[in-house]
């Protein structure tokens, strides 16, 4: 948890807010209320109503609501310019996929507290449509351009409240495997270290990286950055319930090869099942070589498991995932000793 509390301030507490959100609302904004909305393990979120003057008709106004978050201390105050970073880096390249996000900062009255704003959407509790969200997926990948045209970001991001690596990379094998190897520190600084872990990982960086990453560069391949969510699970999706479009939101972007975006729907607890894969793959091919496209999906939700695992230390059953991830990508591309060794004892 990264919210402290804001005496006073609460959202759901009233219609007080600090005056540093006040001044990033519409000019002549009068607060009808604010309530709690919506389920954080890191901040306190809510919704704020707001009265609005219309220019040129006196005596009327126009309702309008807006999404906050609130997290405390200096891991707060990175995470909310993270996320406005990420929404405006989507909002860009794809307006109608995304809230529009107004602002972040610190509270005056309460330093040390700091903000996320942006436009409220009301959502429909369902699973977006497989078709119609991926094809706002694609768009976003194919659309968006890498002001570097190397992979990363230009500010750390936060998927939950420990940073990943984002530092600029013209490699997508090497960018990838500084992101794993940050997560994995800090995993194993959250739940110890593993006799097990540590005699199998020199082969997932020196060879089942390399086997699996290193071909969509060579013999003439290349991999675009593209703009991704980096934190794309359902939970972070849905259905505007004005428009009946597809959104996702809470994101931690980065530009990376496409297909990393699916390593978070490997995972049991996702719901974005093979329609999903298959439906944004009318749109977009798999990437050449095909045939390791499932070895890349299984590379890339490893990452995301070792960094889940780091950020609920208290949950064993996650460092069992990850070990498990890690002998199966071992056993299918290692090319060692280590694949015939635990071929035997599965």
């Amino acid at each position: 948890m990264n919210y402290s509390g804001a005496p006073g301030l609460e959202i759901g507490g009233g219609s007080i807010l600090d005056p540093a959100v006040m001044a990033n609302l519409p000019a002549g904004s009068k607060v009808l209320s604010t309530e709690g909305h919506g389920v954080s393990f890191w901040a306190n979120t809510g919704r704020i109503d707001v009265e609005i003057p219309l220019p040129d008709r006196a005596g009327e106004f126009e309702d309008k609501c807006f999404f906050i978050k609130v997290l405390s201390g200096e891991t707060g105050k990175n995470m909310v310019k993270a996320e406005y970073e990420s929404m405006k880096a989507i909002h860009s390249v794809s307006p109608d996929f995304a809230p529009n996000p107004i602002a972040y900062g610190e509270y005056e009255i309460l330093p040390g507290t700091f903000f996320f704003l942006c436009e409220f959407r009301d959502l429909l509790d369902e699973l977006p449509e497989p078709d119609e969200f991926t094809g706002r997926l694609a768009a976003l990948h194919q659309n968006s351009k890498s002001p570097t045209g190397n992979f990363g970001f230009h500010t750390p991001t936060y998927p939950g409240n420990l940073p990943q690596f984002v530092e600029w990379e013209d490699s997508w094998e090497v960018f990838f495997a500084k992101s794993l190897r940050q997560a994995l520190d800090f995993e194993i600084k959250a739940k110890g270290r593993d006799d097990e872990m540590e005699a199998l990982l020199p082969a997932i960086f020196d060879r089942v990286i390399p086997r699996l990453l290193r071909p969509l560069e060579t013999d003439g391949r290349s991999v675009k950055p593209s703009l991704v969510h980096g934190d794309l699970w359902y939970a972070n999706s849905g259905i505007d319930a004005e428009s009946g479009g597809s959104l996702i939101f809470d994101a931690c972007c980065f530009y990376a090869h496409n297909e990393y975006e699916f390593g978070q729907w490997k995972p049991a607890c996702n719901r974005f099942d093979d329609k999903y894969l298959e439906a944004y793959h009318q749109r977009v091919n798999r990437s050449a070589p095909e045939e390791d496209y499932d070895g890349r999906l299984d590379l890339y939700k490893l990452r995301f498991n070792v960094h889940v695992s780091a950020l609920f230390f208290d949950n064993q059953t996650l460092r069992k995932q990850v070990l498990g991830d890690i002998r199966d990508l071992v056993i299918r591309y290692g090319g060692g000793g280590e694949r015939e060794e635990l071929g035997q004892t599965q």
